[in-house]
């Protein structure tokens, strides 16, 4: 049911999907049906574009499997646009122009406007999350590089509960308009309300499985599922099954709202 599961080519049941796609309110993409997107400069990579301004978001991600050999050597970026990229499998060389990085599971790099991201896979295979914003610029502050792995970031109970975790990729500075965090749920955790707020995000689940609340419709979710969730999409998820549920995701902050 799509290439992400070598499942192509003649069906084998009846065409169904688990997708969910309101546009400017939620979204749940599952890997199934998933199709491969030509994106200028990435070579022997696959791509999935999935939330897009076409959905209703203010930013793309993407998931990239970067075959043997994959690379990008035309840089991905530029003027007035943010990247962030997360090695989900895989080891892949990275670089912010001239600064260089070794990624590997877990591994993460930020690259503020005007700063290109470089690419070249160092393994058989690597899985990317990979974002991009516009950027919005605020007086008497400038976003620089950041790269660390995720093993290495500190994880805090969330607002108090001891069996829900987060854990913050960038620094709470006002230069950055934009923050990455994993939170982590232990089997039978929520959270402690349905959230409603003004910030969007782009949602990968990284483990386990969870029932998620999107628009007080109550949607089952597992791992390599992705989610969208547009501003005042009302949100909150349990975990269930025997082992955590993890995902990634996309916030923005640190902004007024413009007029």
């Amino acid at each position: 049911m799509g290439y992400l599961n070598n499942n192509t080519g003649y069906p084998k049941d009846l065409l169904a999907s688990r997708a969910v796609i309101k546009k400017d309110n939620y979204a749940l993409i599952p890997p199934d049906g998933l199709v491969k997107n030509v994106i200028p400069g990435f070579d022997n990579c696959d791509i999935t574009i999935l939330a897009t301004p076409k959905l209703g978001a203010s930013f793309v991600d993407y998931i990239v499997t970067m075959n043997q050999g994959g690379e990008n050597r035309q840089g991905f970026g530029g003027e007035g646009i943010e990247i962030f990229v997360y090695v989900i499998e895989g080891d892949v060389k990275a670089s912010a122009d001239t600064q260089h990085f070794d990624l590997t599971c877990g591994g993460f790099l930020y690259c503020p406007p005007g700063v290109k991201l470089y690419l070249k896979n160092n393994t058989t295979t690597s899985k990317l999350f990979l974002y991009k914003r516009r950027y919005q610029p605020l007086a008497g502050h400038k976003p620089y590089v950041v790269s660390n792995n995720v093993n290495n970031l500190p994880k805090i109970d969330y607002e108090g509960m001891t069996d829900v975790a987060v854990q913050d990729f960038l620094p709470k500075e006002l230069a950055f308009d934009m923050n990455f965090h994993i939170l982590t749920f232990k089997p039978g955790a929520s959270h402690g309300y349905i959230e409603t707020h003004v910030q969007e995000h782009g949602a990968y689940l990284l483990s386990g499985e969870g029932m998620y609340v999107l628009d007080n419709d109550w949607i089952p979710v597992k791992k390599d599922d992705y989610i969208f969730m547009a501003a005042y999409a009302l949100q909150a998820c349990y975990a269930v099954g025997h082992e955590s549920l993890s995902y990634i995701y996309s916030k923005d902050c640190h902004r007024d709202v413009e007029l």
